[in-house]
C-alpha cells in the first residue's frame, strides 16, 4: 500500500525519498493523485498545519498520509518567518524574494542564530493522527552560497558546519537537517504502523 506525502514540492518530495528509506513502502506526491484538494496552512504552528494537511489528504485519499510542516525561525526576528517561511515575502513570493527579505530583515544585526523547524503528522484514513518534530540549529550568512538545495538553504550554516546547506549536498545534508532528524525520529516512533502500512 503506497504512503502518501502531502505536498506538490517536487524538491520535498525526493528529500523524504532519500531519507525515508524503506523499501517496502512506496511513496507518492499529492501530484500522483488526481483530485486532491489543496490545504490551505492556516493554523498559526508547524504542529496544527502538519495535522491538517495530513488529516485532511487522508480523509480525501482514503489513505495513510504523511505532510510535513517546516520553516525557519530566527532569534533575532522573534522567531520569523516561523510558519509563514515559505511566503515570507508575499503569497506570490519565490525563494530569492524570501531570501532577500530576511537578509534586509537582518541588515545590520550581529545576532545570526536560527533554526530550521520541521513537524511530522501521519494521519490514518480514520481519523488517527501522530507527530514527531525535528530541529537544526545554526546561523545566517551575510551573503548565501551555494547551488544545492531549495529555500534558505545558501544563507543557512548548521552549527558544527562552515558550510551552508546549499554547499553541503543532499547526501550530507539529509544526515543533519530538521527534517532527516524529524524522518529518523518518525520510523524510531512509528516503526510498526509504518511496517503495518507497508503489509
Amino acid at each position: 500500500m503506497p504512503l502518501l506525502i502531502a505536498t506538490r514540492n517536487r524538491h520535498k518530495l525526493e528529500e523524504i525519498r532519500a531519507i525515508l528509506s524503506l523499501p517496502e513502502l512506496t511513496l507518492i506526491g499529492a501530484d500522483d493523485r488526481p483530485g486532491l484538494p489543496e490545504v490551505e496552512e492556516d493554523a498559526g504552528t508547524f504542529e496544527g498545519n502538519a495535522r491538517k494537511k495530513a488529516l485532511s489528504l487522508a480523509q480525501a485519499g482514503g489513505c495513510w498520509t504523511l505532510a510535513d510542516d517546516s520553516g525557519l525561525e530566527v532569534a533575532a526576528l522573534n522567531g520569523a518567518p516561523g510558519v509563514y517561511s515559505a511566503r515570507y515575502a508575499g503569497p506570490e513570493a519565490d525563494t530569492a524574494a524570501n531570501n532577500a527579505k530576511l537578509l534586509q530583515a537582518l541588515s545590520g544585526v550581529a545576532d545570526r542564530r536560527a533554526c530550521f523547524r520541521c513537524v511530522l503528522a501521519l494521519a490514518a484514513p480514520d481519523g488517527r493522527v501522530w507527530t514527531v518534530e525535528g530541529r537544526c540549529a545554526g546561523r545566517i550568512l551575510e551573503v548565501p552560497r551555494g547551488r544545492e538545495g531549495f529555500g534558505y538553504d545558501p544563507l543557512f550554516v548548521p552549527d558544527g558546519y562552515d558550510k551552508t546547506f546549499a554547499e553541503l549536498g543532499a547526501a550530507e545534508k539529509n544526515t543533519i537537517s530538521h527534517r532527516a532528524v524529524a524522518l529518523h525520529r518518525a520510523v524510531a516512533a512509528w516503526g510498526a504502523i509504518l511496517g503495518g502500512i507497508a503489509g
